[in-house]
This record gives structure tokens, sequence and C-alpha cells, in this order.
């Protein structure tokens, strides 16, 4: 997997796009002067470095997403099962839970998602 973590700024700009997407140029470089104070410069370094993760495209003057939000979420936080807990879901909730409790809705929402991905 690509090292496609994302800096503060980084995630800022890219969350910036994937609501304005698709999104000329031009209009980039303007929405980002109003919500971010940056500089075209500052505007076109980032965009490169998020094309080069593979995060976003720049094609004939009109940025688009690559991959969708909630795709790349779900590509962080794997990578964050994998870095910090070997990969073991099991020990990631047991983290996640600690000493507190589930609802009884947690639980049957969590039994739903482990009936419907789990093997046959």
């Amino acid at each position: 997997m690509a090292d496609d973590r994302l800096s503060p700024s980084e995630a800022r700009f890219a969350e910036l796009l994937w609501r304005h997407q698709p999104l000329g140029s031009g209009e980039l470089v303007r929405l980002c002067a109003r919500e971010l104070g940056w500089k075209k410069s500052t505007t076109y370094t980032v965009l490169k470095k998020l094309c080069e993760k593979g995060l976003f495209q720049n094609r004939q003057a009109v940025v688009s997403a690559c991959i969708s939000r909630e795709a790349f979420e779900a590509r962080q936080s794997r990578r964050f099962v994998e870095d910090t807990f070997g990969g073991s879901l099991p020990r990631f909730l047991a983290a996640f839970i600690g000493k507190g409790r589930l609802s009884a809705r947690q639980v049957e929402e969590l039994r739903r998602l482990i009936d419907e991905h789990g093997e046959e």
C-alpha cells in the first residue's frame, strides 16, 4: 500500500477538493486563496503531492478525485489496524472498548456487520 498519509494541510486541502470536485484549476486557486489563505504556488504544490499519492488527478485543467473520501478513510483505517494491532481487528476492538461497555444496539450492529462480511 502506498504511503498516502496526509499532513494536516494536505487533509484540509483534500477535504476541500472532495467537497467541490470536479473543479477547474483556476477556480481551485481562488477557492484555496479564500478558504485556506494559500497562494497559487502552494495550491499547485500540494495538488501535485496528492496527485502523486493517487488521490486526485489534474486532467486538462480539471481536478477530480481518483478515490472517494469514504474509500480513502477505509484504507487509512485498515492501515491503522495493521500498523498498530498487527492487523487484528479483535485486538483493535478490545483496545477501543477498553473497560467500557457496548450497548445492545452496538452489539447487534457489530453482529450484523460480521454476518454481512464474514465467510460463508
